[in-house]
């Protein structure tokens, strides 16, 4: 094994006869590097972004939520509920009522989602993070008030300063609805608007308004009901550990997730499209790759003789392949080597220095990149592999007869 690798190793950096092998060999390897490269930056930037997104995601989700497996409302003060309160893991325990709602602002109507919760609201989520204009605040002595997502605030026309109310219809629980008088068949409060955050998703900034949990209560009549439970643990508790153990104190009659559950398709959506540009630039990649095929072509014809003078020696033809197949094999790795050391710098610079810019109004001025050890090893594999196939194919033909 030592002996095809010291020959493979000279072959590869001592001078041919034939200068274009020397020129076929560089080309091979800056095209493996490049194509490394890319999938380093490429990968780094889809993991940035992954975490820029989930960043906002965090600031209204909660670390853990608690919903029905089925149904919509269940009672607040269940006995396994209460034992959750206690636990020494949990810091803040906020109960949530969450449904449908149409909202009135002067002369527009528009469907929305809203949030009743309670001031530890504030605790469980990074809100006060996300604001544009007002603050979040649900009630004062005399008043209730709404905070809203920008892009709803955006359609209605609202804003925090302006003195118009904005009223809130809940459809009543078993009542039909009059034709002559629909609106006896919905709940209305009036309020004033508090606050308007950016999630920068639709889902959120488009869809909720937060109010007061007694108020939601009084407009759905879910008098001691709840939709939801979210829960915010105390630092140094094991997220993963605490998320199994409330679950076995529910049972199945509840599902618990924490943020990545509570956005799984969203994440699940951001790997697939990855592991796509993944595939694409691999497959790019290979096609680079494939220059090894015509170097080693052209390097064991230049080296005819010497493959006879090793025949003569006793070499076999399994030995005479490995030599070949290692040369190539050292090209792919060279060459994945450096483009994934270069890749690595560049990703580097952009995250602490910032290189290229993003071109509009954007909530960030750079592309936001990360780094994973995992994506850099999957790389590191996946071009030594492809270098191995190709450097396979034309070694196979040497045979002792025929040289």
């Amino acid at each position: 094994m030592k002996l095809e690798l010291h020959i493979a190793r000279r072959y590869l950096f001592s001078k041919k006869t034939r200068n274009a092998i020397n020129i076929i060999s560089g080309i091979s390897a800056c095209g493996i590097c490049v194509g490394t490269l890319a999938l380093v930056c490429v990968l780094s930037v889809f993991n940035g972004f992954q975490d820029l997104i989930g960043q906002y995601f965090t600031a209204f989700d909660p670390p853990l939520k608690i919903t029905l497996a089925k149904g919509k409302t269940f009672e607040a003060n269940l006995p396994e509920l209460n034992k959750i309160k206690t636990l020494p893991e949990v810091e803040v325990y906020s109960e949530v009522i969450e449904d449908n709602v149409l909202l009135r602002y002067a002369d527009k109507q528009v469907p929305a989602v809203l949030k009743g919760v309670t001031e530890k609201f504030q605790l469980t989520s990074g809100i006060d993070s996300i604001f544009r204009e007002g603050e979040f605040k649900l009630r004062d002595k005399y008043h209730y008030f709404a905070v809203m997502g920008q892009g709803l605030a955006y359609t209605l026309g609202a804003d925090v300063y302006f003195i118009d109310p904005l009223y809130i219809y809940a459809p009543k629980s078993k009542v039909k609805v009059n034709i002559a008088r629909p609106d006896n068949a919905f709940n209305q409060k009036g309020m004033f608007l508090s606050g308007i955050f950016a999630v920068n998703q639709s889902e959120y900034d488009s869809q909720y308004v937060i109010i007061d949990l007694e108020l939601a209560q009084e407009l759905f009549q879910y008098e001691n009901l709840l939709t939801s439970i979210e829960i915010k643990l105390k630092d140094g508790a094991n997220l993963e550990r605490t998320e199994k153990k409330i679950q076995k104190i529910l049972g199945d009659k509840f599902i618990v997730q924490n943020r990545h559950e509570q956005k799984v398709e969203f994440f699940k959506m951001m790997q697939i499209e990855k592991w796509i540009t993944y595939l694409i630039l691999s497959f790019i990649l290979l096609i680079a790759i494939f220059n090894i095929i015509g170097s080693l072509t052209m390097l064991i014809l230049d080296k005819k003789e010497d493959i006879k003078t090793l025949h003569s020696l006793g070499a076999n033809d399994q030995t005479i392949r490995r030599i070949f197949l290692y040369e190539g094999w050292m090209i792919s790795v060279i060459g994945a080597f450096i483009g994934i050391v270069v890749g690595v710098i560049l990703v580097l610079l952009q995250q602490y220095i910032g290189i290229i810019r993003l071109s509009g109004s954007y909530v960030i001025t750079y592309y936001p990149v990360r780094l994973a050890v995992i994506d850099l090893i999957i790389i590191f594999f996946t071009v030594v592999g492809l270098g191995f196939l190709a450097s396979y194919y034309p070694t196979k033909f040497i045979n002792k007869n025929k040289i």
